[in-house]
């Protein structure tokens, strides 16, 4: 993903240029260096959502919409070792975009209901219609945040049916 923002780019800039290793910090108010860490930010992500949100679960959305959308442009895998080959490949970019091994990433930060999804052929047809409509953004998700919510709200239904 790009992003071209001069002035979010000045203060990453000078975020990064404070003493330190870590890229987020500021200055309190007596001009102490501050770090801001993971725990600064789930607790500032379950004040706003209301909810026990973490960074964590911002990553697997992400990684799992990135592999859906990758498996989506894939073409028809005829063989199954070609499907499985996808998946792998599909894995591997979601893994370089989120700086993890695709191990880690398969594991934690894509839903396996994508990945079935993909392997069953039932993924292709999302990127067209759910129930018979074509699939838009819903509100601020994507076409392709709005077809992986479809996804994961059918497997839910079925699994608690």
């Amino acid at each position: 993903m790009a992003l071209d923002d001069r002035r979010l780019a000045k203060i990453v800039k000078q975020c990064r240029d404070l003493p330190g290793q870590e890229l987020f910090q500021y200055r309190d108010d007596n001009g102490r260096v501050v770090d801001v860490g993971s725990a600064d930010v789930n607790a500032y992500l379950h004040e706003i959502a209301g909810h026990d949100f973490t960074s964590k679960d911002f990553r697997t959305w992400a990684g799992t919409v990135l592999a859906a959308t990758l498996l989506r442009q894939c073409e028809h895998a005829r063989t199954e070792k070609m499907a499985k080959t996808n998946v792998v490949r599909a894995i591997d970019e979601v893994a370089r975009q989120l700086g993890n091994t695709r191990s880690v990433c398969r594991k934690c930060y894509v839903h396996p209901a994508v990945l079935d999804a993909y392997l069953d052929g039932t993924l292709v047809r999302l990127g067209a219609t759910r129930s018979g409509r074509a699939i838009h953004a819903i509100g601020r998700l994507t076409e392709s945040e709005s077809a992986v919510l479809g996804l994961l709200q059918r497997k839910a239904i079925a699994k608690s049916a």
